[in-house]
């Protein structure tokens, strides 16, 4: 039973750790997020990440995400990734390398796109799927990024920053472009999906990878889909690109919006959530256009996490209405909620919960609403 440092209310949704509730976010943004942001900063702190995007007035800035970092004389970045090596920005261990986990995972795989993805449903097929269904027998290969440019108090893959920070451990999952890109045209393989972490912080490394892969298998006539699953925030040039891979390849780029609230989003997420709704607000217009040149398999999938007593039906309807004023036919994919890493003084997201942000988002004009992870949904709230 949490309790909302500011208006006094108290219950199962409200958190302990974010200290207020989702009303005072949305109606008192500034005293609440004083307090909401309290977990991020002394996380990041024990971390020994920099608390807050650095702004340094000798540092060098950074383009490639929202955060906009200046980051210090041998300083890094919010995600741990970027360095200022002596007035040089460059990733941590150099742009060759990337700082990953890779494991090939059976399909069809729990994709948040699994609805509409041709590794389950053979949408595409011949063109950019093997069979006229799911692709038993193949393999996604999924790569797994340390470092991400937001702190989610509920991340599941949280180890990521403990990767990113430790340099020995960091050692251990260095990673070069060769190897990811031998494993990747493996004949069994017919998609590479980026996710973390974020692929975000390494796109210049993802990105010199994937032009590989598409190239080869351009020359030699075979399937290689190029997917993402990341947060939206990254420089709008950078997501035209990212997307433009995931076109040609047969792909799909899968945004998760974490808030459509400001407040809510900074008060989830660790950063300044004006600039991030609207970078994630560009980025989704600019996917769902490009996605007009490809009607075989959805470019763009949105997914929401609904957090209980955060991520409330107000939020999907206004994520919905945004997404539908572009494209009715984008897939939304609303996710079950779990408590874990910082966050774990919540419920697991309700049945109702989810049912009626479903039906908020269908009215919103969505024609094409799925819920995810429906196991992780109980009677809880």
């Amino acid at each position: 039973m949490g309790y909302c440092i500011i208006c006094g209310r108290s219950g199962k949704t409200i958190s302990d750790v974010i200290g207020v509730c989702v009303d005072c976010l949305r109606n008192r943004p500034y005293e609440a997020l004083q307090i909401a942001m309290k977990a991020h900063i002394e996380y990041r702190k024990r971390l020994g990440l920099p608390p807050e995007p650095p702004k340094h007035s000798d540092g060098i800035k950074c383009n490639i995400c929202v955060n906009e970092c200046v980051i210090p004389p041998n300083g890094v970045g919010f995600c741990g990734v970027w360095k200022n090596d002596g007035g040089s920005l460059k990733p941590i261990e150099g742009f060759s390398t990337g700082i990953l986990h890779y494991y090939l995972d059976p399909l069809p795989t729990n994709c948040v796109a699994t609805p509409v993805c041709p590794a389950a449903t053979g949408a595409g097929y011949p063109k950019y799927a093997l069979v006229n269904g799911p692709e038993y027998g193949y393999y996604n290969l999924a790569i797994f990024f340390a470092g991400c440019n937001l702190n989610c108090l509920f991340c599941q893959n949280w180890e990521h920053k403990n990767m990113i920070v430790n340099s020995r451990l960091r050692a251990t999952y260095k990673v070069s472009e060769d190897e990811i890109v031998r494993i990747a045209l493996y004949s069994k393989v017919p998609c590479i999906c980026y996710f973390g972490g974020d692929p975000g912080p390494h796109i210049i490394y993802a990105l010199k990878v994937s032009r590989r892969i598409v190239e080869e298998a351009q020359r030699k006539g075979i399937i290689k889909r190029i997917c993402w699953e990341t947060n939206g925030v990254v420089n709008e040039n950078i997501m035209k690109e990212m997307a433009r891979v995931s076109l040609v390849s047969g792909g799909i780029v899968k945004i998760d919006w974490k808030a459509w609230s400001p407040a809510v989003y900074q008060a989830l997420t660790g950063i300044d959530g004006w600039k991030a709704v609207e970078r994630v607000k560009r980025n989704v217009k600019l996917v769902a256009e490009m996605a007009k040149e490809r009607k075989e398999i959805p470019l763009l999938v949105v997914s929401v996490l609904l957090v209980p007593g955060y991520v409330d039906v107000e939020e999907v309807h206004h994520i919905a209405e945004y997404i539908a004023s572009i494209d009715e036919e984008t897939p939304l994919v609303l996710l079950a909620f779990y408590p874990t890493h910082l966050l774990r003084d919540l419920p697991p997201t309700s049945r109702r919960h989810a049912q009626q942000a479903f039906e908020v988002a269908r009215k919103a004009g969505l024609k094409r609403v799925f819920i995810g992870n429906e196991w992780l949904l109980g009677d809880y709230y």
